[in-house]
């Protein structure tokens, strides 16, 4: 197995306000490492809780971070300014389906259920906006402006 991380101590971030991207690592020695949006797969463990197939989040020119959500902390007992123990590895492949990745992102943010009850034009305007931009960083900007969007929706 090729790990990118191997028992590394990270610290789990805390940015008020950034959608799925509220909590999150930022995985070292990562910059280097080529793929777009999606396209990025790890599996491993955090604190010994396994997780598979989860997005890396490109940044441009810095190492790639990856989101924790809800279950994943309250898994580990974790939050905030806490250490953790990550090991990762590098999921091969093949190819991705982005409309996919954007919905697991959803399903991530616990918005996927507000997104479902949006009439289909509304779903097709929003997925077409993610998708159709020129660059991983706008995607993931994209991404984070609807979640906050369908975060307000919320009833």
């Amino acid at each position: 197995m090729n790990y990118i991380v191997e028992n590394k101590k990270l610290t789990l971030q805390y940015i008020p306000g950034n959608g799925a991207w509220t909590y999150q690592l930022i995985i070292p020695n990562t910059k280097d490492i080529k793929g777009k949006w999606g396209d990025l797969k790890v599996s491993g463990t955090i604190d010994g809780y396994e997780i598979k197939n989860k997005n890396l989040g490109p940044v441009k020119n810095a190492d790639k971070k990856m989101s924790i959500n809800s279950e994943i902390r309250n898994a580990i007992n974790k939050d905030g300014g806490d250490t953790v123990i990550v090991t990762l590895y590098l999921e091969n492949q093949t190819g991705t389906n982005d409309i996919s990745e954007i919905l697991e992102c959803f399903k991530d943010a616990q918005v996927l259920r507000i997104f479902e009850q949006l009439e289909k034009k509304e779903q097709t305007e929003i997925l077409n906006e993610i998708t159709n931009v020129a660059t991983d960083d706008q995607k993931a900007e994209k991404i984070i402006k609807s979640i906050k969007n369908l975060e307000s929706k919320k009833t």
